[in-house]
């Protein structure tokens, strides 16, 4: 993959966002941006595989984006795999420090062309009742995009529920 070996200047979090969906497609997860958890935060990327396990990637690009991320253990409660996705070229080195929890969370490094997994994220199951409320809150809001982006003018009269 072009760009895993050395930096890779202007990466932008949509770049490597498409890198990562591509490896997800590779493993057969599907994977929306942007989703807001019930506790208010929002993930860059949440995937779902062939068996409903939920995965949260955490996107960054620069270092300081990344020392200044403090709210990313708010995410561990509503997934049952956690991963930081680094733009190719970022020195991944703090993220084996005990502040990240490299025991409980994996790391990709990606460019916009693909992604590799260089550190596969522990497994935190969910408890069935959290997982079938997300699954479920997740497709709608999946769905929802879709029938938006089909036509637009649905957006404006738009109830939740």
């Amino acid at each position: 993959m072009a760009g895993l070996t050395g930096a890779e200047p202007g990466l932008t979090a949509a770049d490597v966002a498409r890198g990562v969906c591509r490896l997800f497609a590779q493993q057969g997860l599907v994977a929306i941006a942007e989703v807001t958890l019930p506790n208010g935060r929002r993930t860059d990327l949440t995937a779902i595989d062939a068996r409903g396990q939920i995965t949260i990637v955490e996107i960054k690009v620069s270092r300081a984006d990344l020392v200044g991320d403090g709210k990313w253990p708010d995410y561990c409660d509503w997934c049952d795999r956690f991963y930081w996705a680094l733009a190719a070229g970022l020195d991944p080195a703090i993220l084996d420090t005990p502040d990240y929890r490299p025991e409980r969370s994996g790391l990709i490094v990606a460019d916009r062309y693909g992604a590799a997994i260089v550190r596969e994220a522990a497994s935190c199951n969910l408890a069935p009742a959290r997982r079938k409320a997300e699954l479920l809150r997740i497709g709608r809001l999946a769905m929802r995009r879709a029938m938006i982006a089909a036509d637009p003018e649905l957006a404006a009269g738009w109830r939740e529920g």
